[in-house]
């Protein structure tokens, strides 16, 4: 199934436009281009996305909740409200200790032959 863009020109609150899921990761794309993407994701409690690198910067932001996110062995929380970048190349794990809906953008300019 394919991952498809919210409306364009339409008002969101995006904390609202995904919801938890018991015992899952759900991921819904905001915005994909050639450029980078957008994308909204809840994690459950005791739920993570482990030990992934990626060619390009990763601005994450927490809109709801609180995540730990350990960057090359460095553990930091992040709670609602705040944003952290995940360095391109950076071993990163995230992980739910509790639950939390996070924003993740990945611009990839100057890397256009690389694919996200």
């Amino acid at each position: 199934m394919k991952n498809k863009e919210l409306e364009k020109s339409y008002k969101y609150k995006l904390v609202d436009t995904i919801d938890y899921v018991p015992g899952s990761v759900v991921m819904k794309t905001i915005l994909k281009k050639n450029t980078g993407i957008v994308a909204i994701s809840s994690f459950d409690k005791g739920e993570a996305l482990t030990f992934k690198t990626s060619p390009f910067d990763n601005f994450i932001q927490i809109i709801d909740g609180e995540a730990e996110i350990i960057i090359n062995e460095e553990s930091k929380i992040v709670e609602t409200g705040h944003a952290i970048i995940i360095p391109a190349h950076a071993i990163n794990i995230v992980m739910a200790n509790k639950r939390f809906k996070m924003i993740s953008i990945i611009i990839k300019s100057g890397y256009e032959d690389v694919s996200i």
